[in-house]
């Protein structure tokens, strides 16, 4: 093979000409090269084809970041199956939701997370090799002796896959964004142009001697999206897994790594660390930082530039798709910018009529839809979503008259939170069951680490007195009902919530007494 060719080579054909290439290395320094991948792989899609999973069905995962959660994904999407990653953080009931929602065929659960995967088992619907410990665990079919007993081959069925991804929305319920099955003649050709456009549009190297650092969770779309396109494109893997400030720059050092994608709550993080500490590491190998998923207040960003020079990307998009892109020059002379579409993207700025908007009139932001989606079960939701080949996720901006463009204000309920969306709506239901509670709101205010933090704002039943006994009565009683990073960090309360004649509540007016003077502009 040549090089060119080696150089195109996909991850399902590299472990064939660069073995031992170093491929993925695991939170606790295990290393893996291409030929380890490119077996493990073959293993997990021969064990999955062996199950029956038909092309286009599911399989859930739930992970920390780990070399087989990579190997999973590699798997899916070279057999025509459709990944769905989840967020392991979630509780037993929320993470047997999602299964059932997506009805998944096959699901893989990592042993750490054995006390919800009992309980998903039970309620799956899922027997047999169907369901899959990575480790060991009861109920389950344990990874090392299921692959034992597969080949190493490629399997006889190649056909380009797909993840879909949970996203969630003012119902409270997540929601599968669904996309058609990709089609292309060959798999391999395929996913290492879709790597090479994203980390194109991102503003990072498809340089194969590069690595690259993940530092959050897979079941993200944009850490998993830099994963899997780095080992398209020959790069090297490094999986991090609880974020620490001085872990990520030992990481950085230690492997000389290329490029990474962060959250702004990692910035501040960083930069809260002394500065004889920051300098005793060195970051001189990173050529690209590309940032996303929430608000980076501008002296944050100016320190990041400051320090690690002009490599950082901001890239704005969602689980259905985008986006833009801005770099450190183009932020610099328009601070506060998202940036521009990237080469196959499109933005319009929309009224409430659907009409298009000119340049520094702030409406809903619609991005252009490149790849038709639907959210499952939401037909409603969906026809909402797109309109004449765009799509939103509630987002109001503007863009000027170079077409840079700026948010004004995230999607109304959305909290990010450290780069997490967390929806308020299944928070407000949980707290709504409780025998105390009359009406609440759950809402985010400021918080100078994360972003945003919960808030409930509660009004009780009449004859009921709001303290802090009763505050905490109510933050336990959530804590029983969602994922931890969901609950509410304080609760006020109040004598009314402001409503109007119909019912709806006016959120806006009460999260504004609490970001008076602050910007939550993105």
């Amino acid at each position: 093979m040549t090089v060119t060719a080696t150089r195109d080579a996909s991850m399902w054909q590299r472990g064939s000409f660069e073995p031992e290439r170093r491929a993925v290395v695991e939170p606790d320094g295990k290393v893996f090269t291409y030929g380890d991948l490119q077996q493990r792989i073959n293993q997990w899609s021969n064990a999955i084809l062996e199950v029956g999973v038909p092309p286009g069905a599911r399989v859930a995962l739930a992970s920390p970041n780990c070399f087989e959660w990579l190997a999973v994904v590699g798997a899916c999407l070279q057999i025509g199956v459709r990944c769905v990653p989840v967020n392991f953080h979630l509780t037993g009931e929320e993470i047997a939701y999602i299964v059932s929602d997506s009805a998944a065929a096959m699901l893989i659960v990592h042993q750490e997370l054995a006390e919800v995967g009992s309980h998903v088992a039970e309620v799956s619907g899922l027997s047999g090799n169907a369901l899959v410990a990575i480790g060991e665990m009861d109920g389950y079919s344990a990874h090392e002796e299921l692959l034992a007993a597969q080949s190493k081959d490629r399997p006889h069925r190649l056909m380009p896959g797909e993840k879909m991804y949970y996203t969630s929305g003012t119902t409270g319920r997540p929601k599968g964004v669904l996309r058609p099955m990709p089609t292309a003649d060959d798999v391999d050709t395929a996913a290492v142009a879709a790597a090479k456009k994203l980390f194109a549009d991102t503003g990072r190297f498809p340089d194969g001697s590069g690595a690259v650092l993940v530092p959050g969770p897979l079941y993200h779309g944009a850490p998993l999206g830099s994963a899997v396109g780095a080992l398209h494109l020959g790069q090297t893997v490094v999986l991090m897994g609880k974020w620490t400030p001085e872990g990520f720059l030992d990481s950085v050092s230690r492997y000389r790594v290329t490029s990474t994608t962060m959250v702004p709550t990692m910035f501040e993080r960083l930069l809260k660390l002394p500065e004889d500490v920051r300098k005793s590491y060195d970051v001189s190998s990173l050529q690209s930082v590309t940032h996303a998923g929430a608000p980076c207040a501008p002296g944050t960003k100016r320190a990041m530039i400051e320090w690690l020079g002009p490599i950082l990307n901001e890239y704005y998009a969602a689980s259905e798709g985008g986006g833009t892109r801005v770099t450190s020059e183009e932020w610099l002379q328009r601070p506060g910018t998202v940036g521009r579409p990237t080469t196959t993207g499109g933005i319009r700025i929309l009224d409430d009529e659907g009409t298009v908007l000119p340049p520094n009139e702030p409406g809903r932001v619609f991005m252009k839809l490149n790849r038709p989606f639907e959210y499952l079960g939401d037909k409603d939701k969906t026809a909402s979503a797109i309109s004449d080949g765009y799509f939103t996720v509630g987002d109001i901006g503007y863009v000027d008259d170079d077409g840079y463009l700026f948010l004004c204000d995230r999607s109304a309920d959305t909290i990010i939170s450290g780069g997490v969306n967390i929806y308020p709506a299944e928070i407000e239901a949980a707290l709504s069951s409780h025998p105390l509670v009359h009406d609440v709101a759950v809402i985010g205010v400021p918080n100078a680490e994360w972003g945003e933090e919960v808030k409930a704002v509660v009004q009780l039943r009449d004859g009921i007195a709001g303290d802090e006994q009763v505050g905490q009565e109510l933050i336990d009683y959530v804590r029983d009902r969602v994922a931890r990073f969901k609950v509410p960090r304080s609760i006020d309360f109040v004598e009314a919530l402001p409503r109007a004649e119909n019912g709806k509540l006016y959120k806006r007016r009460i999260r504004d007494g609490y970001w008076q003077n602050r910007d939550r502009s993105i």
